[in-house]
């Protein structure tokens, strides 16, 4: 029986897309703003996918603060290029990325990554 082999580099270049996938999966932050410390904020309390996308990127981004304050290393944490998927009150959730945490609009909404409440 013959095996028909691939180049060595292939099976490098796939199992490298693999773990970097698994990995970029994985460090995706969940914060649940139903929680009690992050429920009575301001811009979080009653906030939706149906709000403007602006007001939900306020949300996130007071959500973002307060989670770096509660970190042992706040200026460290959550630092540009981080991902974090936000469920919002009603159950929704979507993911944002962390552009500017110095900036109150310092978050982007990730395309596509809406999900209903379930």
């Amino acid at each position: 029986m013959r095996y028909k082999r691939t180049r060595p580099g292939v099976n490098l270049l796939v199992w490298g897309l693999v773990v970097v996938a698994y990995a970029a999966a994985a460090a995706t932050l969940i914060i649940d703003t139903r929680n009690q410390e992050y429920r009575d904020l301001s811009r979080v309390g009653h906030m939706t996918l149906h709000a403007p996308d602006d007001a939900r990127r306020l949300g996130a981004a007071q959500v973002a603060a307060l989670y770096r304050a509660r970190s042992g290393t706040p200026f460290s944490t959550l630092a540009p290029g981080s991902t974090i998927k936000v469920v919002w009150a009603d159950g929704s959730a979507e993911t944002v990325r962390i552009t500017d945490p110095g900036s109150p609009l310092g978050i982007e909404l990730v395309p596509g990554t809406q999900q209903a409440p379930k």
